[in-house]
């Protein structure tokens, strides 16, 4: 059934809305205080209650959200998140900018498994927060802006600055690490043009920049909530990010935060890759209303 997801107004508050506060109200204290190995178990709980809280905010404002539209889709961001993760992951085994407090107790087979349990929740999470600022009045303001096409020149520009931040990335990591957060999606923006997938640059064409707002402030809020829950958690991630390590917020230091931004747009245009690759190369399931094409399950 298509859902119409332009008129801005307010529903009730979803049963799984309160679903999802229960579960932070418990996995968060658990998260925090429960002595011992505690966050292998309490990060996928706590995290799925952020994804359902946030889905749910976004349905109370506009009466329409990612779980709304279509429960089996948003069983599938999960399964897509893990694999788009692990790949920083990999790209992290060069880099070194985060390690693991708490690894050294599990197996690789036990530690693989519950990585991606608690990876799989990134996307949901992110996308949840995306979707609920994508209501936001003030959001409006962005609507009207300087205009980015997605021409072949553009699309070559950015798969060639891409692949070439990718090389500086692996060759010279101390220096060009936070390109990690700005190459992947440089060269997967440029493939979805080729290949005529949804991109962000639809929008831009038109001056519209607020899918790119959306998804880039939803990132940040939701790194916020990262790094707050992870800041008493055991196992935990730390950080070691060359030049960057003062003005602490949490375990991140404050320039950090600036990588949510634009990882962001990477989770948007690896979906928006895959669902191409699947055979729905228009889909529009993320924010449909930034869009002219209806979304349907």
């Amino acid at each position: 059934m298509a859902v119409a997801v332009s008129a801005r107004r307010r529903a009730s508050f979803p049963r799984w809305g309160w679903i999802g506060l229960l579960l932070i109200a418990v996995f968060w204290p658990v998260n925090w205080f429960w002595p011992g190995l505690r966050t292998h178990l309490a990060f996928f709980p706590l995290w799925l209650g952020y994804a359902l809280t946030l889905d749910a905010l976004a349905y109370r404002r506009k009466g329409s959200s990612l779980l709304a539209r279509s429960p089996r889709r948003y069983v599938g961001l999960f399964l897509l998140s893990a694999p788009v993760w692990w790949l920083f992951e990999a790209f992290n085994l060069r880099l070194q900018n985060w390690t693991y407090l708490g690894r050294e107790f599990f197996d690789d087979l036990t530690y693989g498994v519950l990585a991606t349990l608690a990876f799989s929740t990134v996307m949901p999470a992110v996308f949840g927060a995306a979707e609920w600022l994508s209501g936001q009045a003030w959001l409006d303001r962005f609507r009207h802006g300087p205009r980015l096409k997605p021409t072949p020149r553009v699309a070559a520009t950015f798969f060639l600055l891409g692949l070439v931040g990718l090389a500086l990335m692996l060759l010279w990591p101390r220096y060009f690490f936070p390109l990690v957060w700005v190459a992947p999606y440089l060269i997967t923006e440029a493939v979805n043009i080729w290949r005529g997938h949804r991109s962000l640059l639809e929008g831009t064409a038109q001056g519209d920049w607020r899918p790119v707002f959306a998804v880039a402030l939803g990132t940040l809020f939701t790194g916020f909530f990262w790094e707050f829950w992870n800041v008493f958690s055991y196992p935990k991630w730390v950080y070691h990010v060359p030049f960057v390590q003062f003005w602490h917020i949490f375990e991140m230091p404050l320039l950090g935060y600036l990588g949510y931004l634009p990882f962001g747009l990477e989770l948007f245009a690896f979906y928006h890759l895959v669902m191409g690759l699947l055979g729905r190369p228009q889909d529009r399931y993320l924010l449909p209303e930034f869009s002219s094409v209806s979304f349907r399950a």
